[in-house]
This record gives C-alpha cells, structure tokens and sequence, in this order.
C-alpha cells in the first residue's frame, strides 16, 4: 500500500518552502519518524519524518523545488522489505579475497632461486591486443570484472601473473582510499559551475540560500524604511570580570553552567530598556507600540548564516537561566534546529562581533524593532582612573536606533546607562 508524504503545515506568515536535501532515495528502506527530506524556509529547516515503516517509493518533489503546505512530497510502500543489496559485493569481496590468498601463495612459487637472476620485466602489451593470459589469471580477472589491458605484466613475454593482478588491485584500493580522503577535505564542486572556476581568475555563481536571501531582504527593509543612527560609548569591564572570578566555581558548581559576559549585557540592557521604553517599542504605520514585555533577541552565527533567537521575558529570568538560554540557543544554531517560535518576535536586539574580534561596528537594525545594541572586542587598555594611569579591560559599545521614534538624548542616556550598570553590577540587586 503507497502512502503519501505530504508537506506539513508551515508556520505562520510562511508561504512555501524549498526542497533542501532528500536523505532516502527510491528502495532504501525507511522507519517511521526517520527524518525523510530537508526542507528549508525563510528561517528555519525543517525535517519531514517518515509516517510509517516499509521501502521508499517515488520522489515527488525534486531538490531545490518550490513546496507549499499540504503538496505531496514522496510516496512509501508500507510493510514492503527493501531488497538485499550487499549480496553480490559481498560475494565479489569473498572472491577477492580468495584471489589475494592465491596469489600470495603464487608469489613464493614464482621467486628465482638463490643465485639466479630474475627475468626483466616485459613492456606492456599495446593497448589494442590481448594480454597473454593463464587459465587461472583468465578466470580471476572474470570473477572480479577487470579489465586484463589495464594491468601491466610482469611474466615471460608480457603474460600476467597472479601476483600483478593482486598488486593492480593493491594499487586501486589505495588509489580509492586517497581520493576518499581528498574528498572529505575539497567541497566538491557543482557541475554547473565548474566551468566557471577554471582558469587563472575563477569565479563561481550559486544561487542564494532562502536564509541568506531573506537576511539580505530584512535589512535592506530596515535600510529603507527606518532612519538610522548609531550612538557610541566605552565601558571598563574590570568589576565583571572580578565579579566573575569571585563566583566562577561557586556558581558553575551550583547552576552547571559557565558565568559569562552575555548575562550580564543582557540584564543590564533590560535595566535601560525599562527606563526608556521607547527603545523597546516599535513603528507600526503611522502608530508607536509600546511593548511591555521584554524579548531580547540574541544574534548568533549558523552554518546557513545569521539567525536571531528570541529570549522570551528575560526580565524574569535569572543569571543562571539566561545563561542556559544563551547556550542552547548557540548549539540549537549549530545544529540547525532552532525552531520557528524561537526565532519569531522580539523587541530588542543584541549583538556580539567582539566574538569574532570586531573591535567596532554599527549594527543595522532587526525590523520591526527600534534598536540593537553591538558589542565588540574586549581589549587591555591604558585608562585614568583616580588622576592615575592604569590597564582596564576595555570595550567599545555601538547603539543603532530609529530615530523616527527616539531622539539622540534618549538613546545617548540608553547607552550611558548600560555602562553605568556593568561598571557597578551592584546597581543590578539595588535597581539603581
């Protein structure tokens, strides 16, 4: 009986998906919930499992085509066994295996005597005649399918012995292994655009991944459509940081995670947002939303590109708990299963290029929300403190902000703030 694999139902505001990558192909065997087919949308990628047990059937819908909710992806023969297929490999292995055996007890038959010198090595046949050719050499060279032209021999007259078939196929073996090998370290390259590649200045064209294109979509959205300005200031992180070492072991022993610096970025953010609410509000036409929740979204790196998690009332959560949330965010994005109500919402953003040694930026905005806050490199450098010059942990902070809906001072103090709470993270407990 063929079941029908259908496209499940999309997320909101969803239109279609594309064929990513199909994991089975017509007669592989599939069980129920194995993961059957990719398939990649605006934000996430999304895995269609199969739906019961039995052989994979037709596939309906081609790598790189455009599904909607409901189309049929593929067909699956349920309770059907898929046919065995290692029967024959398994047989030529056992044959050439045996051939090995007989010929490395040929080898010992085949060596000169002491004393005697032992016969030059005949020149290969031309390519156009028949090697010469025992009955056993004959009948192993039709077990294992080769080709006797393609192996040089080494007997009398050019006549192939048991011993060149073994190491002809010694040498393919290794020949095998190290392609395999190079295979694993060079991408391999889409037949489509080889050709562009060769040459002294190559090129390569690939079409945009659904991500990649809706990241370019977004922020030229926000480019278009908001009037952004970036703000800037310096914090010493000198009292986090001997914060973190007073509690690193006591707290990570307590909680089972690291103390890191993104809680505190994140509470301390909060802090200002709770200040001046319309940082945290956004423009919807000609109205202002003011948001009195605060979903702090998490810009992290992802193999298919940037992708911006959303940290749901991080008001209420604790040091701990952020910084659990954070973790499995960055992991979820590494895998690549991060869910689509995990990337949905949001009413501020934060963003952490000093992790890859950005030393200053200015963040584009995350549409529809009114302002993002960049981090950057954490750096040793000179500071007067007291009339005097000593060595802080210092780094630069970037505010971009809509200025339709907030005014310079506003945001200035946004960032002021900001800094005053990580400089004295007392100002946290006393919400000052």
């Amino acid at each position: 009986m063929s079941i029908k694999v259908t496209v499940p139902a999309l997320p909101e505001s969803v239109a279609d998906a594309t064929v990513a990558s199909w994991h089975k192909r017509p007669g592989d065997p599939v069980r129920r919930d194995e993961n059957l087919v990719d398939l990649e949308t605006d934000k996430v990628v999304l895995e269609v499992p199969a739906t019961v047990d039995g052989v994979m059937g037709r596939i309906l819908a081609d790598e790189g085509e455009t599904v909607q909710a409901d189309d049929v992806l593929c067909e699956i023969e349920e309770g059907k066994v898929a046919p065995s297929k290692p029967a024959k490999k398994e047989a030529a292995a056992k044959k050439e295996t045996t051939a090995k055996k007989e010929a490395a007890g040929t080898r010992e038959a085949e060596k000169p005597a002491p004393g005697t010198k032992p016969p030059p090595a005949a020149e290969a046949p031309p390519a156009g005649d028949e090697p010469v050719l025992t009955p056993a050499v004959r009948r192993m060279v039709k077990e294992l399918g080769i080709d006797p032209r393609e192996i040089r021999g080494t007997g009398k007259d050019g006549r192939i012995l048991k011993s060149d078939v073994t190491a002809w196929l010694d040498a393919r073996e290794a020949a095998a292994a190290e392609e395999k090998e190079m295979a694993a370290i060079i991408p391999p390259v889409d037949e489509a655009a080889r050709s562009t590649i060769e040459g002294e200045r190559p090129e390569q064209r690939v079409p945009m991944t659904r991500l990649r294109a809706r990241i370019a979509e977004r922020l030229l959205e926000a480019q278009h459509n908001a009037a952004i300005l970036t703000t800037f200031n310096e914090v010493n992180l000198q009292a986090v940081n001997d914060l973190r070492a007073r509690y690193r072991e006591s707290f990570e022993k307590e909680h089972e995670v690291r103390l890191g610096f993104m809680s505190f970025f994140i509470k301390a953010s909060i802090e200002a947002l709770k200040r001046f609410p319309a940082v945290n509000a956004s423009v919807d036409g000609s109205d202002i939303i003011y948001h009195g929740y605060y979903d702090i979204g998490i810009a992290v790196g992802s193999p298919r590109g940037l992708v911006v998690p959303i940290l749901r009332d991080a008001d209420q959560l604790t040091f701990a708990e952020t910084e659990k949330a954070v973790r499995s965010f960055g992991r979820k994005a590494q895998e690549g299963s991060l869910s689509y109500e995990e990337l949905t919402g949001g009413t501020f953003t934060i963003s952490n290029g000093g992790v890859y040694g950005s030393m200053l930026s200015t963040p584009i905005l995350n549409p529809p929300q009114s302002a993002i806050l960049g981090m950057h490199n954490i750096q040793q450098r000179p500071v007067v403190e007291n009339g005097e010059i000593v060595i802080r942990p210092m780094m630069y902070l970037a505010l971009s902000y809509d200025h339709r809906i907030i005014d310079g001072r506003e945001a200035v103090q946004f960032l002021v703030t900001i800094k005053n709470v990580l400089e004295d993270p007392a100002r946290l407990l006393l919400q000052i």
